[in-house]
């Protein structure tokens, strides 16, 4: 059976220990939500420092811009 929450009259959710454990999850990490037709879809917001050289190495060729739209 998947772990489930429930919202309380605070409004709030905790998310379930083992989601958390899977994911590596700990406190203070920040999440987007993104709606999806009747539900969400609940993402980890990735922090500054673990994008840091993400696109080193990538090359600005032959990517569009605002001149190719149509």
């Amino acid at each position: 059976m998947n772990p489930t929450a429930t919202l309380s009259s605070k409004y709030q959710i905790s998310i379930p220990k083992a989601i958390r454990a899977a994911q590596h999850w700990e406190a203070g990490v920040t999440f987007a939500f993104i709606p999806k037709g009747t539900g969400v879809l609940l993402v980890p917001v990735p922090r500054l420092e673990t994008l840091k050289g993400i696109a080193r190495g990538a090359s600005p060729e032959g990517y569009r811009d605002r001149s190719d739209r149509v």
